[in-house]
């Protein structure tokens, strides 16, 4: 069966049970709605396109954030993994960071530059740059030093090595860094949006949950939830295969 095919089946299987489990408690809509209701609020903001705004919204937001977090962390990588005291000192403080949730950086963004735009991509940049640093400088430390003795034999050294072939066989980490950039840009933009004046998803949530309209939050709650595991099936999985196929690195 097509894997496809049993993901249908189970989230369908889920929705009925769901539905019935609902209608049968006869629990409060406030409390816990029924899919048919979740799917009525989904209906409604796509409708008068405010949940459309939201998505957009807070993918200019992710798109900035990811694009100064990745530079920034590719960049650091590449200090890292080339000096030695770079990676003694200021590595450690990279893998403190790293451990940090986004949200416990919310307070500082916030007081450092109100509740605006800049805070969230603040946060956003947080979120990115430190698993894509860790990344970036394990791929190039894990460079195949044959390669590296074969590129010298044939007169390629400095930059013009690093271009040619470390850069290059570094790749496939740079990609897993970017996914796990994604992954937790996405979910400090989330965190930084519920306490941003919109719009946004993470905003439209807070508004939700401030109005008791549970059946909005758990909406949005399965957008955030569909954009991720849209992006990682159809994007980044995509993306790590044609790079391990190009590689050579498939089983």
């Amino acid at each position: 069966m097509h894997p496809a095919v049993k993901r249908i089946i189970f989230f369908s299987s889920i929705l009925i049970i769901w539905e019935f489990a609902v209608k049968i408690s006869g629990v409060s809509e406030s409390v816990m709605p029924a899919p048919t209701d979740v799917f009525r609020e989904l209906a409604r903001g796509f409708a008068d396109k405010t949940l459309i705004y939201d998505i957009i919204a807070s993918f200019k937001r992710l798109f900035v954030g990811l694009l100064i977090g990745v530079s920034i962390g590719v960049g650091l990588g590449i200090l890292l993994a080339k000096s030695k005291t770079a990676d003694e000192t200021l590595g450690t403080l990279v893998l403190a960071l790293q451990s940090v949730p986004s949200i416990v950086w919310l307070p500082i963004a916030i007081m450092w530059f109100g509740l605006n735009e800049i805070s969230v991509i603040f946060i956003i940049v947080l979120g990115a740059t430190f698993v894509m640093t860790i990344n970036m400088r394990v791929g190039i430390k894990n460079v195949p030093p044959l390669y590296i003795k074969a590129a010298q034999t044939m007169g390629s050294t400095g930059i013009d090595l690093f271009v040619k072939v470390i850069f290059p066989a570094s790749i496939p980490y740079a990609v897993t860094g970017l996914k796990l950039a994604w992954a937790f840009g996405w979910r400090a933009l989330m965190a930084g949006e519920l306490l941003s004046t919109g719009p946004g998803l993470g905003y439209t949530l807070r508004f939700a949950s401030d109005f008791g309209n549970m059946a909005l939050v758990i909406g949005v709650m399965i957008i955030i939830g569909t954009v991720g595991s849209v992006m990682d099936l159809f994007v980044f999985q995509r993306i790590e295969k044609n790079v391990m196929r190009r590689w050579g690195l498939e089983n």
